[in-house]
């Protein structure tokens, strides 16, 4: 199949996009219905999700380019196409290292908009400015002023590991911000995206006006791309992929969906998929993990490294109350609102009663994504030449049923991990059950892992094509002589464990070779000591 129509990958212009034909899923109907309402608004979405093309999108309308919104759901709802003045703060533009760097593109947006309506005084404050020009504009126009402002928080989120330079950030966006409510008699519209609210001691607290409708059901498919609006929008990319990688359509389908399918942003409501992912995967062909190669908040990843984090209730979803959900406040340590925010978790499931979410990986893109950044964190020789370990080779060796050879790679890897790469406030035997976990979780791109009986649940179980492995781990935690003595858990002892619980029972009937593997690490020696086969 030839397709040449053009896919908007990193298109976030909608004159543009119009202009030049590419592929638009019409969002329209969400212009329409924000501008009629016409109250000041907060959309906060992970990046890459569309917000920027959605404020361009809102600009071209209250400037009354009719002629961009032709054939669109749009055209059909507006009647008068009246050009207002329009204000477009865009904070994509820096990565806002300091104070200068976000006074500079301030000073630059007011210049333009003074010049444009003839301001005679300039000020000195760039928060007077703000107001004295939007002032200006409506005075000059008779019409009231819209203001659009792009990823608001760019800055805050830049600077979070610079705890002087963003309190300093915060300390002058409340008053820059608080311009917008000082000066409402002279506006039309307020519109503001970004990734997170930043709550009481911070901009919000000046901009308690604002109507919230990140979590609102009415506006859950506003940015992103839906799976009605995949299959309408995209059967001839969806096809092409499929041809390309030897695929069924179907197939092609499902493995989009795994990938990329699984972010909610209401109570109820269907899922989203990451846009930018799916638009890189029809453009190259190929799958990949594309949203997550534009950058992960490193702040956020050593953070969660250092405290001591578990992250493995990550993966068995984690609740969180409505209150907390979109509110982070700088001085908290809990992350996990944050998490959602910047898009590594989203809403599983909602429990009215509690008023109460549940929030999980959303799909495996971002699931290995973030794994995959954060192992390093933990084990500094993770992907090196030093720690002869990957997890391809590791799945090599299972799959040709060398098991000494698997359990000596691992061995060889501990053994590369050095005593201060422990989080100091995560206990040894904690320390060692993430990093296994990590591992096999990793492992999970390529087999099944973690399956559970009526019982408990094995450490690990891993399938090929010709093995069943199940692994149980246990921590050797004896101490040296004169210190005490802890409680000594062998290799002997996992094993005796995986049959006690009958871990392996439920794969008796399979055709295929179960290997049980009974493995001892010691807190002593800092790696893996002892492993028992059977």
């Amino acid at each position: 199949m030839n397709i040449t129509r053009k896919l908007p990958v990193g298109i976030q212009d909608f004159e543009k996009l119009r202009n030049e034909n590419f592929v638009y899923v019409d969002k329209t109907q969400y212009v329409y219905q924000l501008a009629q309402q016409g109250v000041p608004y907060f959309l906060g979405r992970p990046r890459r999700f569309g917000k920027s093309l959605f404020l361009s999108t809102l600009r071209y309308y209250f400037e009354g380019k009719k002629d961009l919104f032709e054939g669109l759901k749009i055209a059909e709802l507006e009647k008068e196409w009246i050009e207002y003045p329009v204000f477009y703060l865009d904070f994509n533009k820096s990565s806002y290292g300091n104070m200068r760097s976000l006074e500079v593109v301030i000073d630059d947006i007011l210049q333009k908009h003074e010049q444009r309506y003839d301001v005679s005084f300039i000020a000195e404050e760039l928060s007077v400015r703000f107001a004295n020009v939007i002032a200006e504009a409506k005075k000059k126009t008779g019409l009231g002023v819209v203001v659009l402002i792009d990823e608001y928080d760019k800055m805050l989120i830049n600077t979070m590991d610079k705890p002087e330079i963003n309190n300093q950030m915060r300390e002058f966006l409340k008053g820059f911000y608080g311009v917008l409510k000082a000066e409402d008699a002279n506006l039309k519209f307020v519109f503001l995206t970004g990734v997170t609210k930043f709550s009481k001691v911070s901009v919000f607290s000046d901009l308690n006006h604002l109507t919230d409708i990140s979590l609102d059901k009415q506006f859950a498919e506003i940015c992103g791309i839906s799976e009605a609006e995949l299959l309408q929008n995209f059967q001839p990319e969806i096809q092409k992929l499929a041809e390309e990688n030897n695929l069924t359509c179907e197939q092609a389908f499902a493995k989009l969906k795994k990938l990329y399918d699984g972010y909610r942003f209401a109570k109820v409501s269907a899922d989203i998929y990451n846009p930018f992912s799916v638009l890189n995967t029809f453009g190259n062909l190929d799958f990949g993990y594309y949203w997550f190669a534009t950058g992960t908040p490193t702040f956020l990843v050593k953070h969660l490294a250092n405290t001591g984090f578990e992250i493995p209730i990550l993966e068995n979803n984690v609740t969180i109350d409505a209150h907390s959900l979109m509110d982070y406040r700088v001085e908290n340590d809990d992350y996990i609102p944050l998490l959602y925010q910047s898009g590594y978790l989203t809403i599983k499931d909602y429990d009215i009663e509690l008023d109460e979410y549940t929030l999980g990986f959303p799909n495996e893109e971002v699931k290995y994504g973030f794994l995959n950044e954060l192992l390093p964190q933990f084990t500094p020789s993770f992907g090196t030449s030093s720690s002869k370990f990957s997890t391809t080779g590791f799945i090599k060796l299972l799959r040709v049923g060398d098991i000494e050879g698997t359990m000596k790679m691992l061995q060889a890897y501990f053994a590369t991990i050095e005593y201060d790469a422990i989080p100091q406030k995560l206990q040894i035997e904690k320390f060692y059950q993430f990093v296994f976990w990590q591992l096999f979780t990793l492992m999970g791109q390529f087999v099944q892992t973690e399956v559970k009986n009526n019982k408990g649940r094995a450490d690990a179980v891993v399938k090929t094509a010709d093995h069943i492995y199940v692994f149980e781990f246990k921590l050797n935690s004896s101490l040296p002589s004169g210190k005490g003595q802890g409680r000594v858990a062998t290799a002997e002892d996992a094993l005796a464990q995986i049959n006690s619980k009958d871990y392996a029972i439920p794969y008796t009937a399979d055709h295929r070779k179960v290997v049980k593997i009974g493995v001892e690490f010691s807190q002593k020696e800092k790696g893996i000591k002892r492993w028992v086969i059977a």
